[in-house]
């Protein structure tokens, strides 16, 4: 819930009732537009702009302001915006970059609240244009004004008339809106959607995001009617954490479908010169998407082609595609662009073959693809897709026609239309040809089976559907409780400042393991020893064999200097271990390196050697590490990225996208690795991450996992330089810990006050079996059904939270001799409005605790948390009947507001923080 200068207070004459006008309707929806540089030249931005705004009325007034004309295109010019008559919701600014600063100043005085900056020679002429925008950054932090740009091509609301750009034509009305950074590709993909048939209902182009960004513009989307789904171009990420926040919560609405320019590093960097900004990591960029719900493609094409297949069927359950075709040759190629893509062939079952047996020749290929053969009749067709939408194994079906003597594709395009809704499954089809299948293909499309020209085109799209659900499930799955083992944060924290306090950023291998060890991260035993004697010592308590290690404030690879001796079997080998390391780093020059050995039990375990690491992003912070690991892991780079932190599912998720995986689940006689010991290590180390900022990197490897224990065997912490006091924050804000508290109840009992988790959804479900139909009522307005109430997608929408958006709190009962949890016995959330620096709560109490004082404290420590965390007001809609509930605002300060509406059974409870 935290607020920055991109999340504006309400308008002063704010009507807690009606509300107030979104920051972003303003420059959507304006109802008076002045055009700054408007002017008749033809050819020029300017003429192109007032033009357009002229053309397609969209019930506002334009306002050509210009000090040189008295008029535009038969408009009355005005010297300047101060001029104006009435006041300006958006202006449209087209003059050089040089005069743009003092047009904003003066757009801020004149009240204007939103502004599109055309102009280009910005940031991305390099430091010349960055001052132009800290000037402007300036006004902004100074007047209540929204920007999109600048270098941009503008906006267009095709629905509502509004074409605030410079394009040569208008967007036809649709439900897509389209946002880029390109405004030379929207106007390529304007002229291709009038081809198409293609409508939108936004278009917009961002420019360098000086302001206004990814995240805003995804938001403001995600309320807007119009629009079903979001189709993005971009270059650069911005501003990261905006953008996770806002895509992570609109995705469970709308589908957002980004491609992303820059892949290759020479593409990054042409992408980095025409925006000014850093394109960052592509691979944590596809990590960012996947922990967001947001589906990468690869083609423009693409981008259309899924938002339609998405808008007309239902998304597949899983990989498994069953393939009908009537030549052989179209469904091979559909299935290498299924297996290539990551999709599997359905397996079909003895009772699907039967089926199947039942309704083709006996000539039918009697496997995945279906071959129905040549001349496969338009009912062979409709019989096979009934068959193959049964079969429970099949996720999806993709339909091939080929035109053969035989074949009549519009006979079967007719037979195959009830099947567009049949089955909770996507149907897909390729009429593969031209003129002689177009009708066919007419058919099938209007009624909502998406087709392909060619099947391979048609496979891809459905990897996508399936990838689009998969990680939107993640979003939605309750994740097991992986705890938080004994973590000592102040003595990880004592040792990590210990460190910089004496100008080191490398931990040596034995504060690293305790480091993990503090987490609750298993490690292996390891002592210091800075003689031979001592070493030798410290393996006869140990116990044979021993491994003895380089130990080393200043030398983080230990092997590249031979500082690594194994299964030492005598005191002998271990007094000749120390004497060679101690040779080596003097030969090597690194004598003052050399800080004695460390000495390990040497750990026999028939496991995979795996790496977990941490490192720093320029764009997203910290980012997280999973693969094969040993000597050989830059040579395999089998791995996985993620951004911390982690719950139990989004850690089984980075395990599952690596190729160890599969032997992880046991191979060759290995048992299975525990795989719930492993992603609880998973957890505990993200957690570790996110901890303690002043850890710049950090890896486990090797991570030995086996069937029966998974341990650390060697750790490596390096920290920030000591002269940094300002550390990258993670993209996705982490659990806020400060937020946690104990409280005791009227009647003695202790609570634990703290922010949900989506591992509390079970304890949820239990808190609504204690809730009385009078309690409920109170707090929906409504008597919602108890199946509703504990709906697991309401429930986990409610668990799985962004910290940045809303804070939940929930009371939970507490053992205080063992600090275990018990029952859910209260929970509330404070949730922050769009656009606007206030927050709304509600809160509900467990019957059998009502009266204890637990309503009043929730509220109390939201007050709290409010401020905390820059809000400027906090308000609630509480049922006219529900005197507690106003009085427990009350007693804390709060102003209960009354509707002019006599028949308004709600009252606002209005606090000014």
């Amino acid at each position: 819930m935290a607020t920055t200068r991109q999340q504006r207070t309400a308008d002063p004459s704010y009507d807690v009732f009606h509300g107030t006008r979104q920051p972003l309707d303003f420059i959507f929806k304006p109802n008076h537009v002045a055009v700054i540089g408007a002017t008749d030249r033809k050819g020029s931005v300017g003429r192109t702009l007032m033009r357009n705004l002229l053309a397609t009325p969209f019930g506002g007034t334009v306002y050509p302001v210009n000090p040189k004309r008295s008029s535009v295109l038969g408009v009355r010019a005005y010297p300047s915006i101060a001029g104006v008559p009435d006041t300006v919701d958006l202006a449209i600014i087209v003059t050089p970059a040089p005069t743009v600063p003092s047009l904003i100043q003066e757009c801020g005085e004149a009240g204007v609240r939103g502004v599109i900056i055309i102009s280009a020679g910005f940031k991305e002429i390099g430091e010349e244009g960055r001052a132009l925008e800290r000037e402007i950054e300036k006004a902004l932090d100074t007047y209540d004004m929204r920007v999109i740009g600048p270098n941009c091509l503008g906006i267009m609301r095709p629905g509502a008339g509004l074409n605030a750009t410079f394009a040569g034509s208008m967007a036809q009305p649709g439900s897509v809106a389209l946002l880029s950074q390109s405004g030379a590709m929207l106007t390529s993909i304007l002229d291709w959607s009038r081809e198409e048939n293609v409508g939108f209902s936004t278009f917009a182009s961002v420019g360098s995001m000086l302001d206004v960004d990814w995240g805003d513009l995804i938001g403001y989307l995600g309320d807007d009617p119009r629009t079903k789904s979001i189709l993005v171009y971009m270059e650069s990420i911005g501003d990261a954490r905006s953008f996770i926040s806002a895509a992570r919560e609109v995705a469970l609405q709308k589908p957002i479908i980004v491609i992303k320019a820059g892949r290759t590093a020479e593409a990054a960097q042409a992408a980095t010169s025409h925006t000014g900004a850093l394109a960052g990591s592509d691979e944590v960029l596809s990590a960012a998407f996947r922990r967001t719900g947001v589906l990468r493609v690869d083609t423009i094409a693409d981008l259309f082609h899924v938002a339609e297949v998405l808008a007309k069927q239902p998304r597949p359950s899983g990989p498994n595609l069953t393939i009908l075709t009537n030549a052989g040759g179209p469904g091979v190629l559909a299935t290498d662009a299924l297996i290539q893509g990551g999709g599997k062939l359905t397996a079909l079952s003895e009772e699907t073959l039967r089926a199947f047996d039942e309704v083709l020749p006996p000539t039918w290929s009697k496997a995945n693809p279906v071959d129905l053969i040549g001349d496969a009749t338009a009912q062979r067709y409709a019989d096979a897709l009934h068959v193959a939408g049964d079969d429970e194994e099949s996720d999806g079906m993709l339909v091939v026609l080929s035109p053969q003597d035989m074949t009549d594709a519009t006979r079967t395009a007719e037979e195959l239309r009830p099947y567009a809704e049949r089955h909770a499954k996507p149907v897909l089809a390729s009429w593969m040809g031209g003129a002689e299948v177009a009708a066919g293909t007419r058919i099938l499309n209007d009624a909502g089976i998406p087709t392909f020209e060619y099947p391979d085109k048609a496979a891809k799209i459905f990897n996508y559907m399936w990838r689009y659900n998969y990680n939107l499930q993640a979003l939605y799955e309750t994740p097991r409780d992986a705890g938080n083992g004994q973590q000592r944060r102040d003595d990880v924290n004592a040792l990590l400042s210990k460190a910089r306090n004496e100008s080191r950023t490398l931990l040596t291998e034995a504060e690293s393991k305790e480091v993990l060890a503090l987490h609750g991260i298993p490690t292996v035993p390891t002592t210091v020893a800075t003689t031979p004697e001592a070493a030798v010592e410290a393996a006869h308590d140990i116990g044979y064999p021993v491994v003895v290690k380089l130990h080393s404030h200043t030398v983080t690879h230990k092997t590249d200097v031979g500082g690594v001796k194994l299964n030492l079997p005598s005191a002998e080998a271990v007094r000749a271990a120390f004497e060679d390391i101690a040779t080596r780093m003097e030969e090597a020059g690194k004598r003052d390196g050399f800080d004695g050995v460390t000495v390990q039990p040497m750990i026999s375990i028939d496991g995979y050697e795996l790496i977990v690491g941490s490192s720093l992003d320029a764009q997203f912070g910290p980012v997280l590490l999973f693969g094969s690991g040993g000597s050989l892991v830059e040579v395999y780079r089998d791995r996985a990225l993620g951004l911390p932190p982690l719950n139990t599912t989004l850690a089984r998720r980075m395990i599952e996208q690596t190729r160890i995986h599969e032997a992880l689940k046991g191979v060759r006689g290995r048992a299975p690795v525990d795989m719930d010991a492993l992603t609880q290590v998973m957890v505990r180390f993200s957690q570790l991450v996110v901890a303690h900022p002043m850890i710049k990197e950090m890896d486990i490897n090797p991570l030995v996992a086996s069937g029966d224990e998974i341990i650390a065997l060697d750790a490596r912490v390096v920290l920030h330089d000591p002269d940094v006091d300002s550390f990258p924050r993670p993209a996705i804000r982490p659990y806020p810990q400060k937020y946690v508290d104990t409280w005791q109840l009227a009647e003695g009992r202790l609570v634990r006050i703290r922010p949900i988790r989506p591992e509390d959804e079970p304890k949820l479900v239990e808190f609504h079996e204690h809730l009385s139909e009078r309690s409920v009522y109170l707090r929906y307005a409504s008597l919602m059904k108890y199946s509703q109430r504990v709906a697991h997608e309401r429930l986990s929408r409610l668990c799985f939270i962004d910290y940045d958006r809303e804070m939940a709190l929930v009371a939970v009962a507490l053992d205080p001799e063992t600090d275990k949890e018990g029952p859910l016995l209260g929970a509330g959330r404070i949730t922050k409005l769009r656009g606007t620096d206030d927050g709304e709560f509600a809160m509900l109490i467990r019957d059998d605790h009502q009266g204890q004082g637990l309503g009043t404290e929730l509220l109390r420590r939201f007050i709290h948390i409010g401020r905390e965390e820059g809000l400027e007001r906090i308000v609630a809609d509480i049922l006219k009947e529900n005197r507690p509930m106003q009085g427990v605002c009350t007693s804390l300060g709060f102003e209960i507001v009354y509707s002019d509406d006599l028949a308004d059974q709600m009252v606002k409870a209005v606090k000014q923080l």
